[in-house]
């Protein structure tokens, strides 16, 4: 199991930094920074402080999209910043989702998703690409510098398509599924078709991002974690569904939450039970996160990263470090040797 930390370019640049040397000291294994479009700072520059501010994390974007930036754009920027990284960085890519309608723009369709990666990898390796897709075009493009070929790829997923999309070409999926064991398990039978589909011989990296707050004043950590569990009617809804909330809440919820991220789902949210909350992200005490992330192994993820939220975010990734090490302290103090 692994650890890491997301974070959205909302910070100065030397908070920013602060932040980064702190995560380091505190032996995550992930930093992933947010491409939220006009809704934070720019991703791979932020990144490239990381980079300068860290010596072990591995820096991805959690996630670009194939629209606002080019595949070749991207494909230029993620060797940019793994040749600054030395090797450490992981490309995170999506379809993207409602900061797009800024630029008039609509998430893209899944086979657009799947020609960036394929383009963007034959890039990196340093070929001569000819590409037409509904989204993009090549022309005799490749790289005039050096790139490392083997960057990995994470899709970022929890439709059942994307799923198995990732399952298929993917070194790692980015997870949005909530942090219970029903909905884990689901996203994972639909990533391992995509996997015995494309005939590989093992399921790509799982890293789960569990949005949230933790904190012993529990009515704290729900409230800061409402938001995100509102975004799961209007995105993801068969989630919803595996964690219990009744149909008519859902349609009830995507009513009242109708754009946005998921910061703005405040009214919304106000409808969702507690416990379902609690399912969907981290919103409770340190006792309650071990049992998630020890719930979170047993299902079979590779990796949980915290994604904090509300006042206090750093607190809530020292206390999820604290959590971590309780629920596999052993291993994980064994795998740092």
């Amino acid at each position: 199991m692994r650890s890491g930390v997301v974070l959205q370019g909302v910070d100065t640049p030397a908070v920013f930094e602060s932040y980064v040397a702190e995560i380091e000291r505190s032996r995550f294994d992930h930093l992933w920074l947010t491409d939220s479009s006009l809704h934070s700072r720019n991703p791979y520059a932020y990144l490239t402080l990381a980079a300068r501010a860290s010596s072990r994390l591995r820096l991805g974007t959690a996630v670009t999209n194939p629209l606002t930036r080019h595949p070749g754009i991207t494909a230029v920027a993620a060797a940019t910043v793994d040749e600054i990284a030395q090797g450490r960085f992981i490309l995170g890519i999506g379809s993207g989702d409602r900061p797009l309608e800024a630029f008039g723009m609509r998430p893209a369709k899944l086979a657009v998703l799947e020609d960036s990666i394929v383009a963007i990898r034959a890039l990196l390796r340093g070929g001569d690409v000819d590409q037409t897709s509904a989204g993009f075009e090549l022309h005799d493009a490749h790289l005039r510098f050096g790139a490392r070929s083997d960057i990995p790829v994470f899709i970022s997923a929890s439709g059942p398509k994307t799923l198995e999309l990732a399952g298929r070409v993917a070194d790692g999926v980015i997870l949005l599924a909530g942090l219970h064991t029903d909905g884990i398990r689901f996203a994972l039978e639909h990533i391992d078709r995509g996997v015995e589909a494309a005939g590989r011989s093992a399921r790509p990296h799982v890293a789960v991002f569990a949005y949230g707050r933790i904190d012993e004043d529990e009515q704290a950590a729900l409230a800061a974690a409402r938001s995100i569990a509102a975004w799961f009617p209007q995105t993801a809804p068969v989630y919803c569904e595996l964690a219990g909330l009744d149909r008519t809440l859902i349609d009830e919820v995507r009513r009242r939450y109708t754009g946005g991220e998921f910061q703005e789902a405040a009214a919304a949210a106000e409808l969702l039970p507690d416990e379902f909350v609690r399912r969907m992200a981290l919103s409770g005490n340190q006792e309650r996160t071990v049992a998630q992330l020890r719930g979170l192994a047993a299902a079979g993820v590779d990796s949980v990263n915290v994604f904090p939220l509300g006042a206090d975010r750093m607190g809530t990734v020292a206390r999820f470090r604290q959590a971590f090490d309780a629920a596999f302290g052993a291993r994980t103090e064994a795998l740092a040797r």
